[in-house]
């Protein structure tokens, strides 16, 4: 567990609803201050509101993930207010119209999934690093999926392990899980650790609310990973289970 002198601040993307509401009422709960990323302003404001009724110490910021000004501009935000960051979590991501059969589906549609679930958290990550650095424990968690696990979506069972085929979604998990890797091999040898995290198949209107699990148990990997020790991992891939293959 991350323990400081001052309150660890944290910064979740997506956190207006769903699986990053979960996760910044979890980070909240441990007396840390958390900064709600969301671009609906009207969402936003409800859930920081929520939040703060439940005595999480929460302040909204406009994010875009796909918008470079938005995301500088949050950037710049996070400084004001606290100076630093030390845990980001970068949870913001899109399905994109399904089925997604690959000779079915409109290239815009992968591209447009690729820009919110893979070129968004770089966008993010990259803006917020010269803060996590300022951190004496910065941590960055990807959520990620077990859909982009390359072992499981080329097992014979596939369908039951990783879902059914979906060219645009499960390919930017891939993609993700690989650019987490990347960050980690750069950042070998700094304080900060990141790692990807597996949520389960959690009832989101990412799926349509098909999901088993609830969007707090969904959001317990995510903050597992943002509390590591400093001897914790990096450059991993987990869900509740343990590690999941990439």
């Amino acid at each position: 567990m991350i323990r400081m002198t001052e309150r660890t601040i944290a910064l979740v993307t997506g956190a207006n609803k769903g699986i990053g509401h979960e996760i910044a009422a979890g980070l909240g709960a441990l007396g840390w201050s958390v900064g709600v990323g969301a671009r609906d302003a009207r969402r936003r404001e409800d859930a920081v509101e929520k939040l703060r009724a439940a005595g999480v110490d929460a302040f909204g910021v406009p994010l875009d993930v796909t918008d470079d000004a938005s995301v500088a501009a949050a950037a710049r935000l996070v400084e004001e207010r606290a100076g630093r960051l030390d845990v980001l979590v970068n949870n913001a991501a899109v399905a994109g119209d399904m089925p997604q059969e690959p000779t079915l589906t409109d290239p815009a549609t992968v591209r447009a999934v690729v820009e919110t679930n893979v070129i968004g958290v770089i966008r993010v990550t990259n803006a917020m690093l010269p803060l996590l650095r300022r951190s004496a424990a910065p941590r960055i968690v990807n959520m990620s999926s077990s859909v982009g696990s390359l072992a499981r979506q080329s097992a014979p069972d596939a369908e039951r392990t990783a879902g059914p085929v979906a060219v645009a979604y499960a390919p930017s998990k891939t993609f993700l899980n690989a650019v987490t890797l990347q960050y980690a091999r750069e950042l070998s040898g700094t304080k900060v650790l990141i790692n990807a995290g597996c949520p389960g198949y959690v009832a989101t209107d990412l799926n349509g609310f098909r999901g088993v699990r609830t969007p707090g148990q969904g959001a317990a990997i995510a903050i597992r990973l943002a509390t590591l020790p400093d001897d914790g991992p990096t450059g991993g891939f987990f869900d509740d289970a343990g590690t999941v293959p990439w």
